[in-house]
């Protein structure tokens, strides 16, 4: 079987760069296994709806922002993504790197994502 985590990992940043939940569901359907676990330093989410909801708060507070993938890499079911965020006026919010497992069938399991945070006020 090729390896396609690629087009697997671009369908992932996909559903955050989606506009509505039935959107990012559907590309969850071929891209996320069930169970997946989502980790960033700000929340921990189990399985597609929590991390639905995390996106939509996402979405709520920053309307329009979307994440573009610089570059990418693979190996035995793993990998690492470097990306940025960027606003709806195009302009870089913040960058960071996402580190993916994968499971037999090539969907991701857990998506480990690390950027600097903003420390609570």
């Amino acid at each position: 079987m090729k390896n396609d985590t690629k087009a697997v990992w671009e369908r992932y940043v996909g559903s955050w760069n989606a506009a509505t939940e039935a959107e990012r569901r559907a590309l969850f359907a071929n891209t996320l296994a069930p169970d997946c676990v989502y980790r960033d330093p700000q929340t921990e989410a189990h399985g597609w709806d929590q991390l639905l909801a995390w996106m939509a708060g996402f979405h709520d507070q920053l309307p329009g922002t979307r994440f573009v993938m610089d570059s990418f890499s693979t190996h035995h079911d793993r990998s690492v993504a470097c990306w940025r965020m960027l606003s709806a006026a195009g302009v870089a919010l913040g960058s960071g790197i996402s580190y993916g497992e994968y499971d037999a069938q090539q969907r991701l399991v857990a998506m480990n994502v690390f950027f600097d945070a903003p420390e609570p006020s």
